[in-house]
């Protein structure tokens, strides 16, 4: 027996004597590669800003701050302002995040505390095929089905109903009832971002620790206890995060919008009218613009830029602050 034990010991030293040192030349490689790859993120990201700030310099230097806040869009007279497709980008996903985020959660507490075990997978799956639709086919939707229902069962008995009444007669009283504007946009959008955040939100339900749960049903906590005080505040940082990264996909969707916000240089205090946003006019005019509109469509491209940081920076600010509560 210890002999056995002896030439088992010998084996495992000639084992490990065998094995090859790890090359340095390799780690150094893989190291020299990983920086690279985020190097070159920082490098494309660099470009495209440059780029883009390049190329509406000029609508920047002619208008000034004025570009921001002027209303104006006339390619004849050359006059140019941001002020109308920045409310409309804001207005709308806004809108969405007001609608989806509540929609979005409910599914995600659904499927993970009151869904069957049956219908669980089913349920999840087809939420998610909701990512896979082309936006090209939820604007065409939106503006040849969802849009005259809209206009006939919503806008026209709302209009009808708070015509000539204060603040509320101003946000719900549709002028033209179409049915396209910034509420059918926040809509379109809010269906856009339900599975981006309840796809997310479900697996960070999914990570809590069983016991967590148990404990407080042992403790004769009922299931909205459980959601509101253990599975939210575990799950918060990655709530937040899927939250911004459905407001993300809002401010950049082009096509959808396009399709169902109506497309109309106008400010207007009734969600039920038609606008614009950043996307849709860059989509509307990029094709055809040439000289000064050319130069404005770009800068308004820096503009949702930087929108969209702005975004990121918010975000990171509340997990901060969650994660220091």
């Amino acid at each position: 027996m210890p002999a056995l034990t002896e030439s088992i010991a010998l084996g495992r030293t000639r084992s490990a004597t065998a094995r090859k040192a790890p090359s340095r030349s390799l780690d150094a490689l893989f190291r020299t590669c990983s920086y690279g790859a985020a190097l070159l993120v920082l490098l494309v990201l660099a470009g495209i800003l440059g780029s883009i700030l390049y190329g509406g310099w000029p609508a920047f230097r002619e208008f000034g701050f004025g570009f921001l806040t002027s209303s104006a869009w006339n390619v004849g007279t050359e006059q140019y302002g941001a002020l109308v497709a920045v409310i409309g980008t804001v207005a709308s996903a806004f809108l969405a995040l007001l609608i989806g985020v509540p929609v979005s959660l409910g599914i995600a507490v659904y499927l993970t505390q009151l869904c069957p075990g049956w219908a669980r997978k089913p349920v999840a799956m087809t939420i998610e095929l909701l990512a896979a639709v082309p936006s090209i086919i939820y604007g065409m939707w939106g503006l040849f089905v969802f849009a005259p229902l809209l206009a006939r069962y919503i806008q026209i008995p709302v209009s009808n109903l708070v015509e000539g009444m204060p603040i509320v007669g101003t946000l719900f009283y549709a002028r033209v009832p179409s049915g396209v504007g910034v509420f059918t946009a926040g809509i379109i959008l809010a269906i856009m971002i339900v599975p981006f955040i309840a796809s997310i939100a479900r697996d960070m339900l999914d990570q809590i620790p069983t016991v967590l749960r148990e404990s407080a049903y042992g403790i004769g906590c009922t299931t909205w206890e459980v959601v509101r005080h253990v599975l939210v505040p575990q799950a918060a940082v990655s709530i937040i995060g899927a939250i911004m990264l459905g407001l993300g996909r809002a401010l950049g969707e082009t096509m959808a919008v396009t399709f169902v916000v109506g497309n109309a240089n106008r400010l207007s205090a009734s969600i039920f009218d038609p606008s614009s946003t950043i996307a849709s006019r860059i989509a509307n005019e990029f094709n055809e613009a040439d000289g000064l509109q050319l130069n404005a469509l770009m800068a308004l491209g820096c503009i949702l830029f930087v929108i969209t940081f702005v975004v990121l920076i918010i975000a990171r600010l509340l997990t901060r602050r969650v994660q220091a509560a």
